[in-house]
């Protein structure tokens, strides 16, 4: 039988007979504003799994290395087990969020190139910023480790801000984290869905993520439904 190993806000992770691979159980849990704000979401879990598994998929075609293996049905999958890094890794192509509010900007104001950022990932210290110096002071990670989470991440950004754009949509902003494997290689980890990114209509820039729970917007369920929608046609026209 698999044992838990963690639970986390919208996913659980179980090791499995195999001690190098995880199996990945999407929940329907949907948080913000650090957890204060939870609720049950029908579908959620499946459609997030899908969507993931769409993108993952598209990456690794395309050259980038992840923890995916396989996805085994409507809410599970089976990954590679990773050491992770404890960071989150931010890149904004259009100021939003906590960018926009940070410095007193308007959504949506254009931003002359790629803004790159990593938090601690942390709940108890509230996900602070961090940056290079403070990475190799408190040993996270080498200088290498850095520039390779970097060159993956800008890799990740140019594969689908247009991949994004053919499904009619912005990518705005997103986080990704990594995590490194029993021989040492990194490897793009977790998940990419609209939990963890911000993609607006091209049209009407209307919020297709997550923020439609956060700010009270409307149906999530229906969101991502829309989201996967888009996303198979811009990939049945990629093949």
């Amino acid at each position: 039988m698999d044992k838990l190993l963690y639970t986390g806000k919208a996913k659980k992770m179980y090791q499995t007979d195999d001690p190098q691979v995880l199996k990945v159980v999407y929940t329907n849990q949907a948080t913000a504003l650090n957890g204060k704000k939870h609720d049950q979401i029908k579908d959620k879990g499946e459609l997030n799994n899908e969507i993931s598994t769409l993108i993952f998929q598209y990456l690794m075609k395309k050259g980038i290395p992840t923890h995916f293996i396989k996805k085994l049905n409507d809410t599970e999958e089976l990954v590679k087990k990773c050491d992770m890094f404890p960071l989150e890794v931010v890149t904004r192509n259009v100021c939003a969020g906590h960018f926009a509010s940070r410095y007193g900007l308007k959504e949506g104001a254009p931003i002359a190139q790629p803004v790159e950022e990593m938090f601690y990932k942390s709940d108890e210290l509230g996900d602070p910023m961090i940056n290079t110096s403070d990475i190799l002071a408190l040993s996270i990670a080498s200088q290498d480790e850095i520039d390779k989470i970097w060159d993956l991440t800008r890799k990740v950004n140019e594969l689908l801000k247009p991949l994004f754009a053919d499904a009619g949509m912005r990518l705005v902003d997103f986080k990704l984290e990594f995590g490194k494997l029993a021989d040492g290689s990194i490897v793009l980890a977790d998940e990419f869905s609209p939990d963890n990114c911000r993609l607006w209509d091209i049209k009407t820039n209307a919020h297709m993520d997550k923020d439609v729970y956060r700010r009270g917007l409307g149906s999530l369920t229906d969101t991502y439904e829309k989201v996967l929608a888009r996303v198979k046609e811009a990939l049945a026209e990629e093949d």
